[in-house]
């Protein structure tokens, strides 16, 4: 079924609204506004949804604007029906499955030891998370190695690479520690490129809830000289006593250590999924429904790729980041944290277009193809990712050049200069491309990196990665349960993790993110270019394409299932195999 144009009737509200007048073309093909036939039809068209889709104010805090106006309440109607219909089978099997798990969990007398929280996910979830949880995660959490590279695969955002000169440090540490950790001292690791840095102090302002308590860690991570694995060197609470914890520290003082920053690192990666990929892409999308025809082609490959995308921040507003919604109810800080964090993240960092470009980002951060010190030994989110978003700008540059045969057309075409226009003044995209265009290479960018959000950043840290490792106990509570330490020489880890009941919200919670659906719906990556609706009439050459993009799509998916660990009991460099991006399985589109 064509997951687009499936028989809900709100969807003929979403992908026909009124001033459409793409169905008076032959073989319904997209058109260039200089070639359209009707262009006084056309351009009356467009005058409709700009005065149907309106800026209205932001959702969930100072980020980018939400649609508004008699169209755009129409659109978010009609994609919060669509992502109901979406979520329904999930949310149905969870309450199905709950209860034998709850059942096992009390049987064996709660949560005895740190290896009991296993109980919460071994041979259960299989409905709502047939994917299972990542081979390794019960058995080497405890390993630095697992901590270390769940920042270059699970969470890849937080973390950058201290440029030797440029770049001060941002702690000191006790200095024999650190060569008995590492065989150098800290200035020798930063002075050589091998040091890097994750920083979560920012939290520290966050007020917590009554019960519940969180750090707000700083990390240092480092490439050792001699085995160049990533490694972690020290993690610094920034509350209470601010005490730095390092590997030389008891098991116990460390591996709470590393809990604590992933606490934090939790919430950073999903606050900046919701800015990163949501509200960028929204204000790109709602920018162009202004002022592209729905004939034209732009907006033809924009209305495919965000499909669904205006239902996540109302649905998010109601029942997630509301007061006393999901979110209050698992993490150790509540909504207005998420708000702070918005006003500080979507201006800064999270909201720039340009910037969080796949590979600008990777080599802004250091973290590929850096001049300031030795590479990463393995790095999985680039190796997985990176020719996932190669796939995507092929398609895009055929896409793009089909209807772009030469620059006049791109300089001519008063829809799409407009739509750049637009995007850098009423609808303050930040960082987008500068207008008027001059090259289509810019083009293919921006086209590129929305279908990268939509497509590929998004399910990096949210859709089922949170249920698959980077959201799953113990390792990475949503809260704690005791104060933070005001000194070392902690004896029992358990009184600081979740009860039974906390941890079934925390897990019921990342389970809901989970569409385990859509590979038989055609909504996942590998689908992404294939719907019947958005070929009808499209050039033989982006027909050739999409066929092209399916068959890589499909060869990096059997490539991801079949990881697996080596010799060593290593994947990728991991002590647990890492198969979230798989693009027979993640969706094409901002799905939650």
């Amino acid at each position: 079924m064509d997951m687009i144009f499936c028989t809900l009737g709100v969807l003929a509200v979403a992908h026909a609204l009124p001033g459409s007048s793409r169905a008076n073309l032959p073989n319904a093909s997209y058109v260039l506004p200089q070639s359209d036939p009707n262009p006084v039809q056309r351009a009356a068209a467009i005058e409709t949804e700009k005065a149907g889709y309106l800026y209205g104010p932001p959702l969930l805090g100072n980020n980018s604007f939400f649609p508004t106006g008699k169209l755009g309440d129409q659109r978010v109607a009609a994609d919060i029906a669509v992502f109901t219909a979406n979520a329904s089978y999930v949310n149905t099997e969870i309450e199905e499955e709950l209860g034998p798990v709850e059942q096992v969990v009390t049987a064996a007398g709660g949560f005895n030891n740190l290896s009991s929280y296993e109980l919460l996910y071994k041979d259960q979830w299989k409905l709502s998370n047939p994917g299972g949880i990542a081979p390794g995660a019960f058995t080497n959490y405890t390993q630095d190695l697992f901590f270390s590279m769940e920042r270059l695969s699970v969470g890849p955002f937080s973390t950058h690479r201290l440029h030797p000169s440029k770049d001060r440090l941002p702690f000191t540490m006790d200095a024999a520690a650190v060569k008995e950790i590492t065989g150098q001292s800290l200035e020798q690791l930063h002075a050589t490129g091998r040091l890097f840095f994750a920083d979560h102090s920012y939290q520290a302002k966050y007020a917590l809830q009554s019960g519940r308590f969180a750090a707000a860690c700083s990390a240092y991570f480092y490439i050792h000289p001699k085995s160049g694995d990533f490694l972690p060197l020290a993690i610094k609470t920034n509350v209470g006593n601010d005490l730095i914890y390092t590997p030389l520290d008891t098991k116990d003082d460390w591996l709470l250590a590393k809990m604590m920053f992933n606490n934090n690192d939790y919430f950073f990666g999903q606050i900046f999924h919701l800015l990163n990929s949501h509200a960028v892409a929204e204000i790109v999308y709602l920018s162009a429904l202004r002022t592209l025809s729905t004939r034209h082609p732009v907006r033809a490959f924009l209305d495919r790729v965000m499909y669904q995308a205006f239902a996540i921040r109302p649905v998010g507003s109601q029942v997630l980041f509301s007061p006393g919604g999901y979110f209050d109810q698992g993490s150790a800080v509540d909504h207005n944290a998420v708000l702070s964090f918005v006003g500080q993240f979507y201006p800064s960092l999270a909201g720039r277009f340009q910037q969080n470009y796949f590979n600008t980002s990777l080599k802004t951060r250091g973290l590929v193809d850096s001049p300031d010190g030795p590479a990463l030994k393995h790095f999985p989110f680039a190796e997985d990712a990176g020719p996932i978003v190669n796939s995507i700008r092929k398609f895009v540059t055929t896409y793009v050049n089909s209807y772009y045969t030469n620059l006049t057309l791109l300089t001519g075409d008063q829809e799409v200069q407009a739509w750049i226009n637009e995007a850098n003044t009423a609808a303050q995209v930040l960082d987008f491309p500068s207008a008027p265009l001059h090259n289509t290479s810019t083009l293919i960018d921006i086209l590129t990196q929305v279908a990268y959000l939509t497509g590929v950043n998004h399910h990096v840290l949210n859709s089922n990665a949170p249920s698959e490792l980077s959201g799953t106990l113990p390792f990475h509570p949503s809260a704690f349960y005791q104060p933070i330490p005001t000194a070392k020489g902690v004896k029992n880890l358990v009184s600081f993790l979740p009860n039974l009941n906390q941890s079934m919200n925390q897990v019921t919670l990342t389970l809901r993110f989970n569409r385990p659906t859509l590979p038989q719906e055609h909504g996942v990556l590998v689908d992404m270019f294939s719907a019947s609706s958005f070929l009808a009439g499209q050039p033989q050459g982006v027909q050739k394409a999409k066929d092209v993009f399916r068959v890589e799509m499909e060869i990096l998916g059997a490539k991801v299932e079949s990881k697996g660990f080596n010799e060593k009991g290593l994947s990728q460099g991991m002590p647990f195999v890492w198969k979230v991006l798989d693009p027979r399985r993640i969706p094409f589109f901002l799905c939650v």
